[in-house]
């Protein structure tokens, strides 16, 4: 399988990445069943190719750096499945794998990015999006690392630590992440200027502003409105490349499991971003490869 010739670090000083887009809403239009407490992580087991697919979608769309199916993927919800520990470290570097493998039939460079999504999308009940479950910092850092050393045992380039709602995981996984030699970036879920737990962003960025392992951070699934404010603050605050990459602007029901409201992610909005800051530049859930191709083709030709 095809690395990238050079690190992201290098690539994101040389000019703006594009993300790719929802994984989870390009499963479903695939006809993948995600109606589970597993969601697009039981496709590791099940489905791999359908997640193979969907990544190629992106990259045909002209995502550079791909996230893996890793995002609700732990020991605890495998176990529930009657998978051991074993397996489901297999299966966490599978994700890596199936990426890669996308990857290297692409002929652009392209990144892999190993999602490690927090602790509330293990539970399944909506609570990544509100944060404070009760544990503490080193608890939050017990979850995590397991799942962090099978991830950067399948040789990802970077890995996202991603819709993190609030500051007390956010230094359990920037713990977590210690001595796997990989850099990270660090993308918080937002609302308005707060985390989703209610703590100031300037407070939040402020964690990663002197760790030389993250090379970007930001926010991602927030609603669209929410991005550009937070990348002017994520890069003054930390004076690192920015990575942002919302939702559709809908609205997720946990109740329901559903989504609720109209789209507004436009991707014209991408020029504001770069100019804020971003390097990473993406789209989050209901974000599908469409949405991707056009924020694509406006940060290759900016004047358009």
């Amino acid at each position: 399988m095809a690395l990238p010739a050079v690190p992201l670090a290098t690539a994101l000083a040389r000019g703006p990445l594009v993300l790719d887009g929802g994984l989870s809403n390009q499963l479903a239009a695939q006809g993948c069943d995600l109606s589970d407490s597993l969601w697009s992580a039981r496709l590791l087991a099940d489905g791999p190719a359908q997640i193979e697919a969907a990544h190629t979608a992106y990259l045909r769309a002209g995502a550079q750096v791909l996230i893996t199916s890793s995002y609700q993927a732990t020991s605890e919800g495998f176990a529930r499945r009657g998978l051991a520990p074993q397996e489901s470290a297999a299966l966490l570097r599978r994700s890596v794998e199936l990426a890669r493998t996308a990857a290297a039939h692409s002929e652009r460079e392209v990144w892999v990015a190993a999602s490690v999504g927090p602790y509330g999308a293990m539970l399944a009940d909506g609570s990544e999006y509100r944060g404070r479950y009760g544990l503490t910092v080193a608890e939050l850092e017990r979850f995590h690392r397991p799942r962090i050393e099978a991830l950067a045992g399948a040789g990802p380039d970077v890995l996202a630590l991603e819709t993190v709602p609030d500051t007390d995981e956010a230094r359990a996984l920037l713990r977590a992440v210690r001595g796997f030699g990989l850099p990270v970036w660090l993308s918080y879920s937002v609302h308005g200027e707060c985390t989703r737990a209610g703590q100031p962003l300037r407070e939040a960025f402020g964690l990663a502003a002197q760790d030389d392992q993250v090379v970007a951070v930001g926010v991602n699934c927030c609603a669209p409105r929410d991005a550009a404010p937070a990348v002017e603050l994520a890069a003054r605050v930390t004076g690192k490349p920015v990575v942002v990459y919302p939702n559709s602007g809908e609205g997720w029901d946990d109740r329901t499991r559903r989504w609720q409201g109209s789209g507004t992610f436009d991707p014209a909005v991408v020029a504001s971003w770069q100019k804020a800051g971003a390097r990473l530049i993406g789209g989050c859930c209901r974000v599908g490869p469409d949405h991707i191709a056009a924020l694509a083709a406006l940060l290759k030709n900016p004047a358009c």
